[in-house]
């Protein structure tokens, strides 16, 4: 049985470390699921770090077919996140029903946690700038690693935290108030991709069509992830 590596990015760990267990134990192959931040990725990848599968945003997965660590004819879309909120549990939550009452919620905070790196961090960031409270909102912004955007507000650290919403499930200690408002909503994508240097190419090719396929839906779903198909 092969042993693979995969490298991929926080957003939808909680989905893709369920289906690479799934897929450990419908298929005898042993996974080595890595997690970190988008960037840390590629770097990684780029480095030399040996893996089989890199599972990112599609700006992870095209730069490393760019830069020739992935194969390009092997990537596959999983699917797609939106950002939410969420409060410590037990708090009141926020209206947030339309961008006015968003921009309220978040004039209103002591301290809000966004990641400081990744795709859903420099959308937060952007964001504020079009809404036109980046400078009021600047003493109030807690930008924080992805192991600890969602923690730090269930440790009472944070207010609220604005982030891709899959990387708040499965987070104790935390309530999730709801997606954005739809006319300051995004979408973050998930892809996966072959090693051009697996040592498995076979195996790995079954993973990432294993993480894509529509028998797996459900489970995307239960775990913030619209499928891609």
């Amino acid at each position: 049985m092969a042993r693979l590596k995969v490298l991929s990015g926080n957003g939808p760990r909680v989905a893709v470390r369920a289906l690479c267990a799934r897929f450990a134990r419908e298929t005898g192959h042993a996974v080595n699921l890595q997690l970190d931040v988008n960037p840390e990725v590629v770097r990684r990848a780029q480095a030399g770090e040996g893996f089989d599968v890199a599972v990112g945003n599609p700006s992870t997965v095209e730069q490393l077919i760019a830069s020739g660590h992935v194969v390009a004819d092997s990537r596959a879309e999983i699917g797609s996140a939106g950002l939410a909120l969420a409060v410590r549990a037990g708090a009141a939550k926020p209206d947030i029903a339309d961008v006015e009452a968003f921009k309220r919620a978040l004039l209103a905070a002591n301290a809000v946690a966004f990641p400081a790196h990744g795709a859903s961090g420099l959308y937060f960031v952007g964001l504020l700038d079009r809404l036109g409270i980046k400078a009021a909102m600047q003493a109030r912004l807690k930008p924080m690693p992805a192991e600890d955007t969602v923690e730090v507000v269930a440790r009472g650290e944070a207010d609220m935290v604005v982030v891709v919403a899959t990387r708040i499930v499965g987070v104790a200690g935390v309530d999730v108030v709801g997606p954005l408002p739809e006319e300051v909503q995004t979408k973050i994508g998930f892809s996966a991709g072959l090693s051009a240097a697996s040592r498995e190419p076979e195996a790995a090719r079954a993973l990432i069509g294993f993480l894509s396929a529509p028998s797996v839906a459900a489970v995307l779903k239960a775990n913030g992830v619209e499928p891609a198909n």
